[in-house]
């Protein structure tokens, strides 16, 4: 008996020791898992605290580019899914947080239009072709800047530029368009942690400006981008912007900033009109009138210092002429205040990027030097 007993003993002991080993295995998977868990719940969205990008508490400072499109208005049903796949998956692989793409490149097969301005429809494919853009911005990890409309819709007399100078000077249409288009994105991509920001129109200057694009009144234009924007605020918390191609439009200094919160709420009467941050556009011809970013801050060039400011479009292979390297570039625009630099790039015939080198190695300098800013949520 006492060997029965003993035997007995043993296996009982055996038992409760697999039992607790079990139980603590458990308890450390269960941990994992709820570990993995709260970090995915950590949301990748975009804020903004003064001057500064916010991402998860942390600063997030914009390493960006501009892929504008493959081809031109590549999302009206002919996207191609692994070009934009294995573009993403490099800007990732070289550091870059953040790129630029033109949704909409001049309103052809997208948005169709009235004579009125106002809109016909809207083809369905546009919102098959985006959604697959923004699945492939989450699976990546890299922002979009979505560019919903160009100076392109409005100029020349081929195709529907009168139909969009017509929307842009009526109220009705502008007001048309902001609940049928704008609304609907909103809807449809307002939650994706992704979207870092939608810029209303890119280089409206040559609109009012150019005779080709109608010479609209800012009236006009500012009310366009001010109902956008409070449509925009009320459908989602996306951040808001208009890229201005010179920066005289964005500052006091020059011909007055035409997206102030006050000039926007005023045209508008919603104080929900206002953009979240500057994003001016600089290139090497504009030196002789305004001066260089690259050695000033947002302050220096008038900018209203409440918001953050970046460089949305410049160039990526102007070094001889401004005498400093691409990576030169980020470091400066870092140390001067600006909030980010997205260099421009655009396929070439063999559907590589404008010299993705230069880009490559800036991009990859900066995200290297400054991890923590560029990918704050891994930090």
């Amino acid at each position: 008996m006492n060997n029965i007993l003993k035997k007995a003993v043993a296996f009982l002991l055996s038992m409760a020791i697999v039992i607790i080993a079990t139980g603590c295995s458990n308890t450390s998977d269960n941990s994992s898992v709820s570990n993995a868990d709260k970090e995915s719940d950590v949301s990748a969205r975009v804020t903004v605290d003064g001057t500064k990008f916010i991402v998860a508490g942390k600063q997030l400072w914009i390493n960006g580019v501009n892929t504008p499109w493959q081809n031109w208005n590549d999302f009206a049903g002919n996207m191609d899914y692994d070009f934009w796949d294995k573009t993403f998956e490099q800007l990732a692989a070289d550091g870059v947080n953040c790129t630029r793409i033109w949704v909409n490149c001049e309103g052809e097969n997208i948005v169709r239009l009235k004579s009125t301005g106002e809109i016909k429809s809207i083809n369905e494919e546009h919102w098959n072709d985006l959604d697959k853009l923004f699945e492939i911005a989450q699976k990546h990890k890299v922002y979009v800047m979505a560019t919903l409309t160009s100076f392109d819709h409005c100029e020349g007399d081929v195709g529907s530029p009168e139909r969009w100078r017509t929307l842009i000077k009526s109220k009705d249409a502008v007001d048309d368009f902001a609940e049928q288009y704008v609304k609907e994105f909103c809807k449809r991509y307002g939650n994706y942690e992704y979207l870092f920001s939608i810029d209303i129109m890119n280089e409206p200057d040559w609109v009012y400006e150019n005779a080709e694009c109608g010479q609209i009144p800012w009236d006009n234009l500012s009310y366009f981008f001010g109902k956008c924007a409070a449509t925009i605020h009320e459908n989602s918390d996306t951040l808001v912007t208009v890229g201005m191609g010179i920066v005289k439009y964005n500052s006091d200094r020059y011909e007055g900033n035409k997206i102030s919160d006050e000039y926007l709420i005023e045209l508008t009467g919603n104080d929900n009109a206002y953009v979240d941050f500057y994003s001016t556009h600089y290139y090497m011809w504009m030196k002789s009138s305004f001066g260089y970013p690259f050695d000033g801050t947002p302050e220096m060039f008038g900018i209203d210092t409440d918001k953050p400011c970046l460089i949305g479009e410049t160039s990526n292979d102007d070094g001889d002429q401004c005498g400093y390297s691409p990576s030169e570039k980020y470091q400066a625009a870092y140390n001067n205040d600006w909030q980010g630099v997205m260099v421009w790039m655009q396929t070439q015939e063999d559907q590589s990027w404008y010299r993705y080198d230069l880009t490559q190695e800036a991009t990859k300098y900066f995200a290297e030097k400054y991890p923590n800013l560029v990918h704050p949520l891994e930090s």
